[in-house]
């Protein structure tokens, strides 16, 4: 489904945006479209919560790993 997304940018912007196009044989639209496709989060540009920042890396010299934790849980759960 393709739906209308209205863009508000500076006219010398939209004209270069324009003749780029132009030169590439595409729309404004599938440019648009290419570059928001492109944009996929990743690790680094997810924002965390404040509480989560300041947890991260916290055991990271604890010698512990998932297997520990796992060991911990089997050992909780019997």
């Amino acid at each position: 489904m393709q739906t209308k997304l209205t863009l508000r940018l500076d006219d010398s912007v939209i004209e270069q945006a324009k003749l780029y196009a132009k030169q590439h044989g595409l729309s404004l639209s599938q440019m648009v479209s290419d570059y928001f496709s492109l944009l996929k989060p990743t690790k680094e540009t997810l924002v965390s919560p404040p509480i989560t920042r300041s947890l991260t890396g916290l055991l990271e010299n604890s010698g512990l790993d998932e297997n520990s934790y796992r060991e911990y849980q089997a050992e909780k759960h019997r």
